[in-house]
């Protein structure tokens, strides 16, 4: 009997046909670069009590451990990605006049 591909498993197929393998020194650099996204290094910081339990309230909500919001947090300040909800309402209020 002769299996039927689903349509993701044909273009799976069809794409591997044209697949070109990457070259040593590509494949080194890629594995170089997944490496270095995947290192972390644990720090101490000094927050209050306060912040701290609101932190943990929050991540309990998103279903989070409290450190990874913190992290992700950090990861959209510096990449610009950080959203001031206070900022986007005055935006909006100014939109509507």
């Amino acid at each position: 009997m002769k299996m039927r591909l689903n349509k993701e498993e044909r273009e799976i197929e069809r794409m591997a046909e044209t697949f070109t393998p990457v070259s040593k020194k590509d494949k080194d650099r890629i594995a170089g670069l997944l490496k270095d996204m995947k290192k972390k290094r644990s720090i101490s910081i000094r927050i209050s009590d306060t912040v701290l339990e609101q932190v943990k309230r929050h991540a309990g909500e998103e279903g989070l451990p409290y450190q990874t919001l913190i992290s992700s947090i950090l990861h959209k300040y510096v990449n610009h990605k950080l959203v001031d909800e206070a900022s986007i309402r005055k935006t909006m209020d100014l939109l509507r006049r």
